[in-house]
C-alpha cells in the first residue's frame, strides 16, 4: 500500500475506532460486534506497523500500548484535588440544607450517586489528553498516563480544542471484572483485593499498561478543576458540557431545590446500588451556582457547599445451618458457615468462610445459632458474630484428620489455619492441577476446572506432569471431546511448554509465591537450577520475601515430590530457562551499589533496572564502584563512597541517565 493511501486509511480506521469505541464505553449501546471492532483495529495495527509515522499517541492502537514505567513521576495539582465532608443521617443533610440557605437565597443542588473508585485528573492541552495522574494527598499525586490510555471510555482527543481542560473523575472496576480478577488471584495463592476499590487503586499504578488493560478500568467525570476558553455557571452545565465531548459523566445526576426532593433522591439512589453493575458508597450533593460557592467558602480540609452522604453497611441475622470442612490445594482446612438464604447487597448469600478455628472460638459460634452476616465491602459474605445463642448447641471443632483422605490435619508454628499433612490427598492434587493449568499458572486453554476434573476423575491425570503425557487419543475416549477439542487441547498443552519460567515456579503452588513474586525469583536467581541451589538467605535477600517467606519458600523447593515434579516437568520438555530482558547498554560496563530507601523503587527493582540497561550491581563499595545509587537513610555505604570519592547519585539522576 503506497504511503499517501494507507494515511487515508489510517485516518479513517482511527475514526471508525473511536466512533465505536464512544458506543461502546461511553453511550454502552454498541453498534458492531466485537470481532469486526477487532478486524478494524487489526488492520490498524498493520498499517502503522508498516508506516511508524502514522502511529502517534492519540491512535487507538495506543490504548494497550505503550512500554512499562519504571517509576511514577510527581504531578503538582495547580487545584486541589479536595475531598469531601461526609454525613450519616438525614437530619445532617437537613443541617446542611439550612447553613446553605441562611447564605443563599432559593439555592439549587445537584444530587448524584457516589462512584466507590479512586480520584484522578485529566489535563487536556488544545483537546489532547496530556497527563493523567492520581490524586495523592490532594495537592501532589502520581503520573499514570500510560494506565490511564488503557480506560476505553477516556477520550484522546475531545472536539473542542480548548486551550486548557482538566476533568476531574473516579476510576473505578466494575464488579464482574472485580470477581473474575479475585478468582485468579486465589488460584495463584496472591491475596486477593479486599473490594473493587482497593483493585482500581492497585491496578491503576501498575507500572506496565497492559495488565492495566487487563483489568478492565473506567471511570465517571463528575468535576472541572480547570479551564480556558470558556466559561461556566453551573456545576450542572459543566457536566452537560463534559458530556457533550464525549467523557462518561457521572450517571443521573439531578437538579432539585427542596429538602424533600434532596432526601427522594438519596433514597431511590440507595434503593438501585446494588443494580448497578459498579460500586457506590453514599450520594454527593452539591450547590449547583458557581459564584455561590465561591460565596460559601471552605474550611482548611472540605468546601462548605457540599457534602457526602454515606450508606450505612447492609447487615443481616440469620440461622447458622452447618459448617461444613473444604480442603484447598496447599491442604488448608478451612471451615464454611451455611446458614438460611438472605439477600445482601443486591444478591442471594447463604454461605460465608468461618476462617479457622480461632475465629470461631473468638465469637462463640455453634451450629443453630442466629448470626449477623454481611458482605464486606458489599462484595464478600461475611460473618460478623453471634446475634442469638441457640444456648445448648455444642461448641464447633476442626476434626483433627482430613475430611478427604484421612491423614492427620496439623497446625504449624505461627499459623492460624489447619493442614492436611498428606501432600497426596485428592482434594489437594485436584486443586493444584487446577491451578497449574490456569491464567496466573501456566494458562491451558480448553483445560479449566470442570475438564480438569473430569481428566482427574478418569484416572488421565494424578499430577500435573500428567498433562503433558496426555494424547488425542486418551481425550477422544472421554465424554465430550471430539476430534477437533482434542487437538486443540493437545496443542494449547504442547505450547504452555514454551512458558516462561516465572509461569511456571508461580503454577508449582509453593505457598506465598504468586505471579509477582515468581517473576521477582527469576529475575533474582535466573534459571530453575539457580532457584533450585539458593540458599534460605540467597531468599531472603530479595526485597518483599523476608526470613518467613524465605523458609516457606526454601523448604517447599526441597520437598521431595516437588523435587521429583521439576524433574518430570524438565524431561516433558517444559521450559526450565530464564532470560532477563535487557532493554539497552546505556550501562554497560558500570557498577552500581545501591543503599538506603529510594522515593518509588524498591531496592530490588532499582537492581532490575539497571540490570536490564547493561549495569552490574554489586553489594559493597570499593575503588571499582562506578555509582553508589543513594535513598533516605544510606547509612555507612555512603560515608564509604564519599571517603572513596564514587560518585553518588539519586533515583532521578539514574532515570535520567536511562532516558537519555
Amino acid at each position: 500500500m503506497e504511503k499517501d493511501v494507507a494515511a487515508k486509511r489510517a485516518a479513517e480506521l482511527t475514526e471508525l475506532l473511536n466512533y465505536h469505541n464512544k458506543k461502546y464505553y461511553v453511550d454502552d449501546s454498541p453498534e458492531i460486534e466485537d470481532y469486526e471492532y477487532d478486524a478494524l483495529m487489526r488492520e490498524l495495527r498493520a498499517i502503522e506497523a508498516e508506516y511508524p509515522e502514522l502511529s502517534g499517541p492519540s491512535s487507538p492502537t495506543q490504548r494497550v500500548g505503550g512500554a512499562p514505567v519504571s517509576s511514577f513521576k510527581k504531578v503538582r495539582h495547580e487545584v486541589q484535588m479536595g475531598s469531601l465532608q461526609d454525613v450519616f443521617s438525614f437530619s445532617e443533610v437537613e443541617d446542611f440544607f439550612t447553613r446553605i440557605s441562611e447564605t443563599v437565597k432559593e439555592p439549587s443542588f445537584t444530587v448524584e450517586p457516589k462512584i466507590d473508585g479512586l480520584s484522578c485528573s485529566l489535563e487536556y492541552r488544545d483537546g489532547i489528553l496530556t497527563v493523567g495522574s492520581t490524586r495523592g494527598d490532594g495537592f501532589v499525586g502520581e503520573d499514570v498516563t500510560h494506565n490511564i490510555k488503557t480506560i476505553g471510555s477516556v477520550p484522546y482527543e475531545l472536539p473542542d480544542k480548548l486551550p486548557l481542560l482538566e476533568v476531574r473523575g473516579e476510576v473505578y472496576m466494575p464488579r464482574s471484572v472485580f470477581y473474575r480478577l479475585s478468582e485468579e488471584m486465589e488460584l495463584s495463592s496472591e491475596t486477593p483485593f479486599k473490594n473493587p476499590r482497593n483493585a482500581a487503586a492497585g491496578s491503576l499504578r501498575q507500572k506496565d499498561p497492559t495488565i492495566a488493560a487487563k483489568r478492565k478500568l473506567d471511570i465517571f467525570c463528575f468535576n472541572i478543576q480547570r479551564v480556558e476558553g470558556r466559561e461556566f455557571n453551573s456545576h450542572k452545565q459543566t457536566l452537560d458540557y463534559l458530556k457533550s465531548q464525549g467523557f462518561k459523566v457521572i450517571p443521573k445526576y439531578t437538579l432539585v431545590k427542596t429538602i424533600s426532593e434532596i432526601e427522594q433522591c438519596i433514597k431511590e439512589i440507595g434503593n438501585s446500588r446494588f443494580d448497578l453493575p459498579y460500586d457506590i458508597d453514599g450520594v454527593v450533593i452539591k450547590l449547583d451556582s458557581l459564584s455561590e460557592r465561591e460565596t460559601v467558602g471552605y474550611t482548611s480540609k472540605v468546601p462548605k457547599w457540599a457534602v457526602a452522604y454515606k450508606f450505612p453497611p447492609e447487615e443481616k441475622v440469620t440461622k447458622l445451618l452447618d459448617i461444613e470442612v473444604n480442603v484447598g490445594r496447599t491442604g488448608a482446612i478451612t471451615p464454611v458457615a451455611v446458614f438460611d438464604t438472605v439477600l445482601l447487597a443486591g444478591t442471594s448469600v447463604s454461605r460465608a468462610t468461618l476462617h479457622n478455628q480461632d475465629f470461631i472460638d473468638e465469637r462463640g459460634i455453634k451450629i443453630g445459632d442466629m448470626i449477623t452476616v454481611r458482605k464486606a465491602g458489599d462484595i464478600i459474605p461475611e460473618v460478623l458474630g453471634v446475634s442469638k445463642s441457640c444456648g445448648d448447641g455444642e461448641p464447633f471443632r476442626l476434626p483433627d484428620r482430613c475430611p478427604v483422605c484421612g491423614a492427620a490435619a496439623i497446625r504449624d508454628d505461627g499459623e492460624s489455619a489447619l493442614r492436611c499433612s498428606n501432600i497426596d490427598c485428592p482434594a489437594q492434587v485436584l486443586r493444584r492441577i487446577i491451578y497449574f493449568a490456569s491464567k496466573p499458572a501456566m494458562n491451558i486453554d480448553g483445560l479449566g476446572p470442570e475438564k480438569a476434573k473430569a481428566l482427574y476423575e478418569s484416572g488421565l491425570i494424578k499430577t500435573v506432569s500428567d498433562i503433558y503425557r496426555l494424547t488425542v487419543s486418551d481425550l477422544l475416549e472421554l465424554e465430550g471431546y471430539k476430534q477437533k477439542s482434542a487437538e486443540n487441547l493437545i496443542r494449547s498443552i504442547e505450547n504452555s511448554k514454551s512458558n516462561t519460567l516465572d509461569r511456571l515456579l508461580c503454577g508449582l503452588g509453593i505457598k506465598n509465591i504468586g505471579s509477582a513474586s515468581a517473576k521477582l525469583l527469576c529475575e533474582k536467581l535466573g534459571d530453575m537450577s539457580g532457584i533450585m541451589s539458593a540458599t534460605e538467605d540467597d531468599i531472603a535477600a530479595i526485597d518483599g520475601f523476608g526470613e518467613l517467606t524465605a523458609k516457606v519458600v526454601y523448604e517447599s523447593l526441597k520437598e521431595p515430590h516437588m523435587i521429583k515434579t521439576i524433574e518430570e516437568l524438565r524431561q516433558l520438555g517444559v521450559n526450565m530457562s530464564y532470560e532477563r530482558s535487557a532493554v539497552s547498554d546505556k550501562l554497560s560496563g558500570k557498577s552500581f551499589v545501591i543503599t538506603g530507601t529510594l522515593p518509588t523503587m524498591k531496592r530490588d527493582e532499582a537492581q532490575i533496572l539497571i540490570e536490564r540497561h547493561g549495569g552490574t550491581v554489586k553489594s559493597s563499595v570499593s575503588k571499582k564502584t562506578d555509582f553508589l545509587l543513594a535513598g533516605e537513610e544510606a547509612g555507612s555505604k555512603l560515608t564509604k563512597a564519599q571517603e572513596l570519592g564514587v560518585p553518588v547519585i539519586d533515583e532521578q539522576t539514574l532515570l535520567s541517565i536511562i532516558n537519555e
